[in-house]
């Protein structure tokens, strides 16, 4: 049933609230705890009950960290890595060139620091060398190091490294991608989600498997009664590399982003501080914060300019040349959005053409940019709320991109492809996955694609559904009830924000600013009123109906957030969608 009987909104979309049951839970929640009653319909669609409440609401890393050696291989591989320390060994890291990647390798290269090592960094070039480690790249690298750590890939590198080992150097892979039937001859591949982990926590990102790692190395070192970095003061880039590679902020990994926060905020790093104020923040940092203004910056570099400027930036030590490094990630940024910009718009259309209520979202064409396909599948993923895969051809050779929706696996299903030899190479995790194909492979594998997926039930998902956490009056809302409801956080990928609905509401004032975002302020006619922004009103429908509304009444829906301008916090409301009362 649809939520306060909305089934086709400004947007067109049917707004989705919760039902009775949940309503009941968040009253007995509030009755027990006297925790605040919008926060315990937060915690209620979440299904927390009075028990764990307090546990869910204080995440902390003690309660919730699984053990290193939990995960196989991960005593082979800290032992290795104290090893190449203790004998002054030449270590290498090759890593991706997303912020995963780069996160993960700067938690390496400042652990190895600390202990009075420099190491060489390698990021292999998204377009010259695509992902994941190469032959001649682990050649090169074997030639004048004794250890290679693969750090957000290497599970499915068998002829890489097999290469590096046959010229005498050792391989230790820290992967979090989905791993295949064998295992590359490495000393170590220490990844959740190899096939042979049965009960690991497969929601890490690869940067939170290398922090895995240092906490062993760090009970290596304690049980030899030496001392190692301080670890805690790292989770900055954990926090980063989680959100930022839209890993599920479930179970270990609230606590690794909200204890990261924390450390972000005191601005210890000067790469992260550069990078944050590049990003424009003027406030405490926030997943949002991460997942849409820092992440797309340190992402930049591997898009469209030099892979390795993200991790140059996080792991400097010298804050002119983060600042200067910040500043050209910047400017990538602005230049990544205009081709984005073009990509999608042609996507999109494609992929109207071709039908939005299929269980698989696709679209390919001629030149485009094997930086931001990713991001343009994203973008489609969002706007069908079905998985979706773009792919850039340069002649016969195409290279794409996948995204994904919750409950639908699109790594296993691509790596399927490349198995049954329908494309030629792919690979990724649940959310998100990357393909090589031919322009011959296209349609059969698209095709393919879309039957696995749709066993697993996508397509069955309305495609238009907005999920509202409840409805609250205009009084209510405050700057202390928008810190509270903070408390379930942090917000991401399987733990969205919430979202909340203020019904029979009149618009104003509204107001265009920049070139399709729409300022406004609304209420009830009972004195309270909100600001609200709009971010891309004038793409669609919103912007313009709300600009001249005419004194209409709506009911209107969004995520509340605290804004931040000229020393004053107010409430504000980012608003998503509309409907009229």
């Amino acid at each position: 049933m649809s939520f306060l009987g909305i089934e086709d909104s400004v947007t067109g979309r049917r707004w989705i609230g919760p039902g009775l049951e949940v309503e009941r839970q968040a009253e007995h929640l509030h009755q027990l705890t006297q925790l605040p009653l919008p926060l315990c319909k937060i915690l209620a669609v979440r299904g927390i009950g009075p028990e764990e409440a307090a546990g869910y609401l204080d995440p902390t890393l003690k309660a919730l960290l699984p053990d290193p050696r939990g995960l196989k291989d991960m005593e082979l591989a800290a032992k290795r890595t104290l090893q190449a320390l203790d004998q002054n060994e030449n270590v290498a890291i090759f890593a991706d060139y997303d912020v995963d990647g780069a996160t993960s390798a700067t938690l390496l290269i400042d652990w190895f620091r600390q202990m009075g090592r420099e190491v060489t960094l390698y990021i292999p070039d998204r377009i010259d060398e695509g992902y994941g480690p190469n032959v001649p790249a682990m050649e090169a690298l074997a030639a004048e190091h004794s250890l290679i750590i693969c750090v957000d890939c290497g599970t499915l590198s068998h002829e890489p490294i097999a290469a590096a080992k046959a010229k005498g150097a050792d391989v230790v892979v820290l992967d979090h991608h989905l791993g295949g039937e064998t295992l590359p001859s490495a000393v170590a591949v220490v990844n959740p989600n190899r096939q042979d982990e049965l009960d690991a926590p497969g929601y890490l990102c690869a940067a939170g498997v290398v922090f895995l790692m240092l906490v062993e190395l760090g009970r290596i070192l304690r049980d030899a009664e030496r001392n190692g970095p301080d670890l805690l003061s790292m989770l900055d880039l954990v926090a980063l590399g989680t959100v930022a590679d839209v890993a599920p902020l479930i179970d270990a990994n609230r606590a690794l982003v909200r204890q990261g926060l924390k450390i972000m905020a005191r601005r210890a790093r000067c790469g992260m501080v550069a990078l944050a104020d590049a990003s424009g923040m003027n406030e405490a940092p926030r997943a949002y914060h991460l997942g849409y203004m820092m992440g797309p910056r340190v992402n930049a570099g591997g898009r469209i300019g030099k892979a390795d400027l993200g991790a140059r930036l996080l792991s400097t030590t010298n804050p002119q040349e983060a600042q200067a490094i910040a500043a050209r990630l910047n400017d990538l940024n602005a230049e990544r959005r205009e081709i984005e910009a073009r990509v999608q718009e042609m996507a999109m259309e494609q992929a109207e053409e071709r039908g939005l209520d299929a269980p698989l979202v696709w679209a390919a064409g001629d030149g485009w940019h094997p930086g931001v396909v990713g991001i343009v599948a994203s973008r489609l993923k969002e706007a069908t709320n079905r998985p979706a895969v773009v792919i850039g051809f340069d002649g016969d050779d195409g290279k794409g991109s996948g995204r994904s929706i919750a409950g639908v696996d699109l790594g296993a299903s691509i790596q399927r492809l490349a198995a049954d030899d329908i494309i030629q190479k792919g690979g990724g995790h649940k959310m998100a996955a990357g393909l090589i194909l031919s322009r011959a492979q296209l349609e059969t594998a698209m095709e393919r694609l879309t039957e696995l997926l749709a066993k697993q039930g996508s397509g069955l998902q309305g495609a238009a559904d907005l999920r509202l956490d409840g409805v609250l009056m205009p009084s209510a809302v405050t700057v202390d009830l928008i810190e509270e409801l903070e408390q379930a956080g942090p917000f991401g990928a399987s733990a969205p924000a919430p979202r909340f609905a203020f019904p029979d509401v009149q618009v104003f004032f509204a107001k265009r600013v920049g070139q399709n975002h729409l300022k406004l302020s609304f209420g009830d006619g009972m004195g309270a009123r909100i600001d609200a922004i709009c971010f891309g009103a004038f793409d669609g429908p919103l912007g313009p109906l709300l600009e001249n509304s005419g004194g209409q009444r709506f009911h209107l829906a969004g995520k509340l957030e605290v804004n931040h301008w000229q020393g004053r916090s107010s409430p504000q409301l980012r608003l998503d969608d509309a409907a009229t009362a």
